[in-house]
């Protein structure tokens, strides 16, 4: 997964008017919301509305912030919760690709701070 884009860093700057410095402190914000956790407690509990909502929450973020391929698998989750089927495989890759995700978004903020 060496050439995946997790952060379309010029895309997201676009979006708050090319200021890095907001667009850092809003990669902030994200590491903060809760969103990612409240998918794994809704799917342990087998709450697929909750699971289902939280996915989609979680999914609007990293469409906001550019967050191309957390977006990418958030989709793909959102489906298999809304047709019922098994998700477990597909937040499992979520999971990885969240954790990069954020490891990314830590050398972005780093750059801005």
């Amino acid at each position: 997964m060496a050439d995946v884009i997790y952060i379309d860093v010029d895309e997201g700057t676009k979006r708050v008017m090319n200021n890095s410095k907001l667009y850092a402190k809003l990669l902030s914000k994200f590491k903060d919301d809760q969103s990612f956790n409240q998918i794994n407690s809704a799917l342990a509990d087998g709450d697929m509305t909750k699971a289902k909502d939280c996915t989609h929450t979680l999914k609007g973020l990293a469409a906001n912030l550019s967050l191309l391929e957390l977006y990418k698998h958030c989709v793909e989750l959102e489906e298999q919760i809304k047709a019922g089927a098994s998700a477990t495989d597909q937040f499992s890759i979520v999971n990885e690709v969240y954790n990069q995700t954020i490891i990314e978004a830590d050398k972005v903020i780093e750059q801005y701070v």
